[in-house]
């Protein structure tokens, strides 16, 4: 995607249920991307409604919406609009979901302690339709390089997985789980017998105990 003519206003949508945080977005980019206009959503499905009804030059994405998490949003942006470029923003380290951000097509990962400068290069590039790397993600990847190239067990994981995966280990029972992402306590009873099958452990105890230890966060804020 093209960087719109200077006669041309952008429009950005910004995806985050704390409203707080999407008046912080707005503020940073203002000035940077003038002319520019905003859309504001709370959720996944209401992202997904803006983008099927309206056209938009970047969507901004928070990763730990409540019900249809950014991970999930950004599957359906990308099969609604392939070209329509998204940015994933957390709370959370590059190195949890970073690379599967990437993966499924996301034009940048920003964490939001660094929204500033970091925030304005990833949309200059995503209006050239180009994809940014962080500084600190690229030096993350080049390390990951150098490893002998076997997963750990919770990388095998699929997005949904991985995010019952790592509530279930912060602590939540499948109710719990079930209330967050918008799920049937049967379906993440379901999850959770996949994930207990992959990871070769017996119960939640055991799952706390690895998220615990390998420094896992549930993408919740």
């Amino acid at each position: 995607m093209k960087k719109p003519s200077p006669d041309k206003t952008t429009r950005i949508l910004i995806g985050d249920d704390h409203y707080v945080v999407r008046e912080g977005l707005k503020q940073v980019l203002a000035d940077k991307c003038e002319p520019v206009t905003f859309g504001e959503a709370s959720d996944g499905n209401e992202v997904l409604e803006k983008v099927w009804n309206e056209d938009w030059d970047v969507v901004l994405l928070d990763i730990s919406m409540p019900g249809r998490g950014g991970l999930d949003t950004l599957k359906e942006v990308n099969r609604a609009k392939p070209k329509l470029p998204v940015i994933i923003l957390s709370m959370h380290s590059e190195a949890q979901y970073a690379v599967r951000a990437l993966k499924l097509g996301a034009y940048a990962y920003i964490q939001k302690d660094s929204a500033g400068t970091e925030l304005v290069r990833a949309v200059e590039a995503a209006l050239r339709g180009e994809r940014y790397i962080t500084s600190s993600l690229a030096n993350h990847l080049a390390q990951s390089l150098h490893k002998d190239g076997s997963e750990l067990p919770h990388e095998t994981l699929s997005d949904r997985e991985y995010r019952v995966f790592c509530l279930l280990g912060s602590g939540k029972t499948v109710k719990d789980v079930s209330k967050i992402l918008s799920l049937s306590a049967k379906t993440v009873s379901t999850y959770r017998v996949r994930i207990l099958q992959k990871m070769g452990l017996t119960n939640n105890s055991q799952i706390t105990h690895y998220v615990v230890k390998n420094g896992l966060s549930t993408g919740e804020p």
